[in-house]
């Protein structure tokens, strides 16, 4: 008698969990990591290459030293440009190294126009 009242007990908070993960998403407020790198390289199709930065204490001498990592992030629709500040979400494995969708692009790079005297072409 008791087992069968843990299992409908168990049956029931499996249940609201359900519904509560359910209902996060539909309202999306499921969390997801997210981080903001610059953009590092667009050389291949639909993906690119964020470069995220962090300032951290050496484990043992604690003095504050960078760290870089890579990540590759899915961007559809190539927004995203060389140097650009952008925002990456986590998200399913897209392919062998990508797990990561572009959100939005934070910041766009100041793009320097050439002057025909630096192209060594004649006007």
């Amino acid at each position: 008698m008791a087992e069968t009242e843990a299992k409908t007990a168990l049956k029931q908070a499996g249940t609201a969990l359900q519904e509560t993960g359910t209902a996060l998403q539909q309202a999306g407020t499921a969390l997801k990591n997210e981080k903001v790198g610059e953009v590092v390289s667009t050389k291949m199709q639909k993906t690119i290459v964020v470069e995220v930065s962090r300032r951290v204490p050496h484990p043992l001498y604690k003095r504050i030293i960078g760290k870089r990592k890579k990540f590759y992030a899915h961007d559809e629709e190539g927004t995203a440009k060389l140097g650009d500040v952008v925002r990456i979400v986590e998200c399913r494995p897209l392919s062998k190294l990508k797990r990561w969708r572009l959100k939005d692009i934070v910041r766009r790079a100041p793009q320097v126009a050439a002057q025909p005297k630096d192209l060594d072409v004649k006007v």
